[in-house]
């Protein structure tokens, strides 16, 4: 895909304030540890993830995507009622029905003639968000467009945990699959895109691709979608090793293509914001591609992974912090279960 008249106009996000350490979690989880003979330090030592946040007990993805909704359109300093579509594209939800965007829609008080939906593709679904809007700006169905996502990592974790301590029968074999849920954190962003006309900022999404290797839809799965309102709470079980190994090379053949989509080569990406799994990942990643390594701006060390909020919201702190800068040229690389990868390109 390629995009000619798509400017992502500002990117806007919302961090709890509740910090909590990989520490504090292995500590609730010693009794197990202890059993497992299994020494306390090793989900920092494996993941490279020192903290995450959290939400208060009780929070919806609605409100704080609501926050960073309000953020990025105060940042970009756009008129409200000139936005043609919400999406929301995280992984959580207020319930399953109505959309979650609908209730994010009333709260930004966007205008009635916009489109409202969710979409939901595990860790891609603001990108997938981002190139819907962008296609309907293409096609002169509107000239602007905004994405949230507000992730809730904290009942997941918690249930895990508790889980996992309840188990008399859980060794270290199963204990592994439980590991990928304990680096998620929570996050909520929005990305504003516009038509180039009304553009203040002239940051071109140049384009990308997107692929699927389905055969490998198994290596993560979470529990079914049960909303805000249930009581069976979250889990997750993840093939860590697998999805790592098969994730990272499948990264490396959609890369491929996407440069050749992009017409750029390794040399020409000044910067590269990924999706945030881990330091392993993050390392083999960069290999596979052939990317250097210093081109990555990481947030995984102090959000963990926070699902669809993840590459946006590193990109938005990448921004902010001045890692990429007028001229430059950005890569937006999203690896997401199921096996999909979707990549894009940006002219900033």
């Amino acid at each position: 895909m390629r995009f000619e008249n798509v400017c992502i106009e500002a990117i806007g996000y919302h961090l709890p304030e509740n910090v909590v350490t990989s520490l504090e979690l292995e500590t609730r989880l010693k009794p197990l540890y202890d059993r497992l003979k299994m020494p306390i330090g090793r989900l920092e030592l494996m993941s490279g993830i020192k903290e995450r946040r959290f939400w208060e007990k009780g929070t919806f993805p609605s409100e704080v995507s609501s926050i960073a909704g309000e953020d990025t359109i105060k940042r970009a300093d756009f008129d409200r009622q000139r936005i043609g579509c919400l999406i929301n594209a995280s992984v959580c939800r207020d319930f399953l029905e109505p959309a979650t965007a609908s209730v994010i829609h009333d709260n930004l008080k966007l205008p009635g003639q916009a489109v409202v939906m969710d979409i939901s593709n595990a860790c891609l679904g603001v990108l997938n968000g981002m190139v819907t809007v962008a296609n309907m700006i293409e096609l002169g169905q509107i000239e602007a467009g905004l994405v949230v996502a507000g992730e809730n990592g904290g009942p997941l974790v918690d249930h895990t945990i508790e889980t996992m301590l309840a188990s008399t029968e859980l060794n270290r074999s199963r204990a592994k699959l439980a590991f990928a849920s304990l680096t998620i954190g929570s996050a909520a962003v929005g990305v504003l895109l516009t038509h180039k006309n009304v553009s203040k900022t002239g940051h071109k999404l140049v384009g990308g691709v997107v692929r699927a290797k389905t055969r490998f839809n198994h290596l993560c799965r979470g529990s079914q979608d049960s909303g805000m309102h249930s009581s069976t709470a979250p889990l997750m079980e993840t093939d860590s090793e697998t999805l790592m190994k098969e994730g990272c090379a499948f990264a490396g053949e959609t890369w491929v293509d996407a440069r050749k989509v992009l017409g750029w080569n390794n040399d020409d990406i000044d910067r590269v914001f990924c999706h945030q799994v881990g330091g392993m990942h993050r390392k083999l990643m960069y290999q596979t591609l052939g990317l250097d390594i210093q081109k990555d701006f990481s947030t995984l060390e102090f959000l963990g992974n926070t699902g669809a909020a993840s590459l946006p919201v590193t990109m938005g702190l990448g921004v902010e912090q001045g890692a990429i800068r007028k001229g430059q040229k950005a890569a937006m690389l999203g690896i997401g279960s199921g096996l999909v990868c979707l990549m894009l390109g940006v002219e900033w």
